[in-house]
């Protein structure tokens, strides 16, 4: 059994999983509701996205309600029940989830190639650059291009002078992006500037971009600690 929430930006999930019925059957589950994954980096993860600050604690509690409910005995558990809650104008809605007969679990299943998390690690074959290597590269004046692939807010934050191209439009502006140079990707912390580079590599061509490894938060750390994090 399964007490499951999710949140994202302003919204939020929580159901039960595979609760024990009274004629002991088991409820639906997860991939009854999703029996397939988005596309590999569809949905933004929070430095993306966001999630509203207070959002975390009003799930988190209604998700500790049915913990305390199944326990206890009493209640009504969110068992083929799906509650979706919107913080922007604070409505909620119960949807009926039935079980697919189709969807039969009968053996794990390798969550990262199934999910596609695979195809973001920035070990897959993608090209590093460290900080320090970085950095020498300023310090010799080398000509190449420096890329933030972050979004503007967090560019306003802090920037290591990189030309901003956020994630969400590195394709449409693909013609910015040196050819000739090196070009050197960062983001926060080197998953988005990783993905950022195979989604270059597989629709363009690229051969000539490196991934900055630990992304703004290890150069902070590494080179200049004068760089604000976040």
């Amino acid at each position: 059994m399964n007490v499951y929430a999710s949140i994202f930006r302003f919204e939020g999930q929580v159901s039960v999983f595979n609760y024990a019925l009274e004629n002991g059957a088991r409820g639906p589950n997860y991939r009854d509701i999703f029996p397939e994954p988005p596309p590999a980096g569809l949905v933004p993860n929070c430095a993306e996205g966001g999630v509203i600050g207070v959002l975390p604690g009003i799930i988190g509690s209604l998700q500790a309600l049915e913990v305390i409910k199944i326990l206890s005995g009493v209640g009504e558990p969110l068992a083929g029940k799906l509650f979706l809650f919107d913080g922007t104008d604070f409505s909620t809605r119960i949807l009926k989830v039935t079980k697919n007969p189709d969807n039969k679990i009968e053996q794990l299943i390798d969550y990262e190639q199934f999910c596609g998390i695979s195809q973001l690690n920035p070990e897959s074959g993608i090209k590093e650059i460290s900080p320090k290597e970085l950095y020498q590269l300023k310090v010799e004046n080398v000509d190449f291009q420096l890329l933030d692939v972050r979004e503007a807010h967090e560019y306003e934050i802090s920037n290591i002078d990189g030309k901003l191209i956020p994630l969400s439009s590195i394709l449409d502006r693909a013609i910015e992006i040196s050819r000739t140079r090196k070009v050197v990707v960062h983001c926060k912390g080197g998953v988005r500037s990783a993905k950022a580079i195979t989604e270059l590599e597989n629709a363009f061509g690229f051969s000539n971009l490196y991934n900055l490894k630990g992304g703004i938060l290890a150069y902070a750390k590494e080179v200049d600690d004068s760089v604000p994090v976040y």
